[in-house]
């Protein structure tokens, strides 16, 4: 950082020549009417904010390469009663991170306690920005943030708030999110959050090696499994499968490993573009990780998804005694650093 600071003395007067936030809106397409925030850290990591759908991240480049996956018709504008069923698939944009919960992630469901769509309302939520600092060189100020909520509210049910910093450092390629879930409501409120990270071409592809330590469980039936068997390289991306057409996938349960310090790493490293993503979380905090694995036919991706729970549902957590509950006034905070590294290229 000094010496990238030592740069741009008296070379530089406007911060943007170097990176920071611009912020602007949609004007044609499905998303046509979503605030977005273009954050460039100066370092080659690029990414885009869309405000309108929780402050998720759609877009995102190092240098020349994209990193995540964006599904044919990207990021709408948010639907609120996209909670039914499997709607929340119309309007998955895919995009560097999706977050889903804030009360429910996995497939539909009905039970006593209502009825659930596919990975909550969250990502379908507009957030109200707080705030947006940026870099200032002259001061010597190197950070960068913006800062919002997102409200899932009810009347007569559950009142919570989900507050989102991400933030960057000039000079830095990388990312973080810090998620706070707050219970406003008069009644105890189940909470369930996944962060759906995204990964594309040519970040994902043939030969990329996908990493992550710890014990696993396939979640489709053996007799189903084609790539999450014991035998089978799983870590390589492969080249397209025909039998991912349509709504062929498959995905892993992980119990990830942490290390002294009670981070857990996962990510993809290419090592024909020599470029690696990491993606590190507390255990404590995301104990739970998915690997979901759809190598369609130009509809090519593997998620890397850590969650409080796996995407298995609330009335499976309930079941299993593992569903988490905020009392009124309480809060749960979450945080996830995504970086990327340059390494040495194969010849």
């Amino acid at each position: 950082m000094k010496i990238f600071s030592e740069q741009w003395r008296d070379k530089v007067s406007n911060p943007a020549q170097v990176g920071g936030i611009e912020t602007s809106i949609v004007d044609n397409g499905p998303g046509r009417g979503n605030r977005i925030a273009w954050v460039n850290t100066g370092a080659g990591l690029r990414y885009k904010i869309v405000l309108d759908r929780a402050m998720d991240i759609a877009e995102a480049f190092f240098n020349a390469y994209s990193l995540s996956w964006m599904s044919y018709q990207g990021p709408t504008v948010p639907l609120p009663m996209s909670d039914q069923g499997t709607a929340w698939l119309r309007t998955f944009g895919g995009g560097l991170l999706t977050t889903c919960g804030l009360t429910h992630v996995g497939g539909p469901e009905e039970d006593t306690h209502g009825q659930r769509g596919l990975h909550g309302r969250i990502s379908n939520t507009p957030a109200e920005v707080l705030s947006i600092e940026q870099p200032d060189l002259l001061r010597g100020k190197m950070e960068m943030s913006i800062y919002g909520r997102m409200k899932e509210s009810q009347v007569l049910g559950t009142h919570l708030e989900l507050t989102r910093r991400i933030s960057s450092t000039l000079g830095e390629s990388a990312l973080f999110v810090e998620d706070t879930v707050t219970n406003y409501g008069n009644q105890s409120a189940p909470l369930m959050m996944l962060y759906h990270l995204n990964l594309g071409w040519p970040l994902a592809d043939e030969g990329a090696k996908i990493f992550w330590e710890g014990d696993w469980r396939a979640r489709e039936a053996e007799a189903d499994r084609k790539i999450f068997r014991e035998e089978h390289d799983f870590y390589t991306c492969p080249a397209p499968l025909p039998a991912h057409t349509g709504a062929g996938e498959e995905a892993c349960f992980i119990d990830p490993d942490a290390d002294i310090s009670g981070m857990c790493t996962c990510g993809i490293l290419n090592p024909r573009l020599g470029v690696k993503f990491s993606i590190r979380f507390k255990k404590e905090q995301l104990p739970c990780l998915t690997n979901w694995q759809h190598w369609g036919v130009r509809e090519y991706v593997t998620g890397l998804e850590p969650g409080t729970h796996y995407p298995t549902g609330q009335r499976q957590a309930r079941q299993d005694g593992t569903l988490i509950y905020l009392e009124p006034g309480a809060s749960k905070t979450m945080e996830l650093i995504l970086d990327v590294q340059t390494i040495t290229k194969n010849k």
